[in-house]
Parts: C-alpha cells; sequence; structure tokens
C-alpha cells in the first residue's frame, strides 16, 4: 500500500529547505508518494510579519538553521541573493519579487508534474547551499534537470502561465490553513499537520502506524 502526504513549502525558508533532502529520502525509502504544495513566503503574503516580531527572534533563528544544519550534515549558507527584494536598512519589502515568484511557480509546475519535492531539494540546494547567483544563467535550469524534468518545458509554463501557477499556489496556502497551520515546511497526512524540521520523525511515526512500508 502507498501512503500519500503534502508537504507545504516556502523556498525562501531555511527551515523547509532543512526539511526537504530529509523528506524526499523518506519517499524514496518508503511506499509513500509526497507532492509538494508551494506557497509564498511571509514576506509576500504578511509583508510586517517581521517588524512584529521580538527582538531576539532573529539572532536565535540564524543560530538554530545553522545548527540544525551541522547536526544533519546538510550543506547551509545565506541566500546569494536572498529570494526575497528587500531594503536591508528599513526592511521593506519591495512590490517586485521577480526572484521568488519566479522560483515559487516553478516548484508549483514542477509539483504539477509529481516531481515537485525532487526540485525543492534541488533548487534548495543552491539558494540556501551557497551557490552564488542561483537565479541566473542555466542554474535552475539543471536543477530542474536533476529532479527528472525537462527544463524548456518548466521555462514555457512559468512564462506562459502566470496567473494560473499564482492561482493554485493561492490554493495551496488555504488548504495549509484549512488542514490546522499557517507555516512552513509543514507535512499533512491524513489531515493531521506536523509543522516544522524537528517533527520529521514524527510524522513518519505516523505513517508508519497507519501501514507505511518499504519499497
Amino acid at each position: 500500500m502507498t501512503l500519500t502526504a503534502d508537504l507545504y513549502f516556502s523556498f525562501r525558508s531555511p527551515y523547509s529547505y532543512l526539511s526537504v533532502g530529509r523528506y524526499r529520502a523518506i519517499s524514496e525509502k518508503f511506499n509513500l508518494t509526497l507532492a509538494l504544495r508551494p506557497v509564498y513566503p511571509l514576506a509576500i503574503r504578511q509583508p510586517d510579519f517581521f517588524e512584529k516580531n521580538h527582538p531576539n527572534w532573529l539572532s536565535y533563528t540564524i543560530r538554530d538553521m545553522m545548527r540544525v544544519a551541522q547536526f544533519h550534515d546538510i550543506p547551509f549558507g545565506a541566500p546569494r541573493p536572498d529570494p526575497i527584494v528587500q531594503n536591508p536598512a528599513t526592511r521593506e519589502i519591495a512590490a517586485e519579487q521577480p526572484y521568488i515568484r519566479r522560483v515559487t511557480r516553478m516548484g508549483q509546475a514542477a509539483a504539477r508534474k509529481g516531481r515537485g519535492i525532487a526540485f525543492a531539494h534541488e533548487a534548495g540546494q543552491l539558494i540556501w547551499g551557497g551557490q552564488p547567483d542561483w537565479h541566473e544563467g542555466d542554474h535552475l535550469a539543471r536543477a530542474l534537470e536533476r529532479a527528472g524534468l525537462d527544463a524548456g518545458e518548466i521555462e514555457a509554463e512559468v512564462k506562459d502561465q502566470p496567473e494560473e501557477l499564482d492561482a493554485e499556489i493561492a490554493a495551496n496556502q488555504d488548504a495549509l490553513e484549512k488542514s490546522g497551520h499557517w507555516g512552513v515546511p509543514t507535512l499533512v497526512f491524513e489531515g493531521e499537520p506536523f509543522f516544522g524540521q524537528d517533527r520529521i520523525e514524527m510524522a513518519q511515526w505516523r505513517m508508519e502506524q497507519r501501514g507505511l512500508t518499504r519499497r
């Protein structure tokens, strides 16, 4: 029996990146169909979110995500550039967001073809794994190909169907909130949400209770 689950994911979320390779490994090892459900990051959906956080939030988050990467031996570094265009002095989010919109639409196009998790992992390694200018040249095209996709076909969908892809991305966010959470990464299995990169083992435990078996 093959189980199914959804992974809600943001390409700007370091914790999404720190989870997706581990979820990909589970889906390849077990009889599990894991669907990527990309959403736009809070910087797009709620631009004032970060201004409302506790002053210690940012420094602790940086410390923690680096610690998680070291613990799991995952390559990790600050994105170059940040997927979000933002004024570093004022933290104001720019109206135009070409980087995050392109890569998120790519993720949704890849999800249509059942290769979303693979692409999210490959692209995440570019964005968060230290690749300079990950948004330029053929970096993302090669990530699509490593995920088993036709890069030209995905690029064409992103160019020709931005509104359709954005509608699907918005539907992902609505589905996430209906599941009982709002943040990423969140895995939803049989209607039960598991939020955070530190809930992977618990999510696997729940699926094993429901009959998850090795391939």
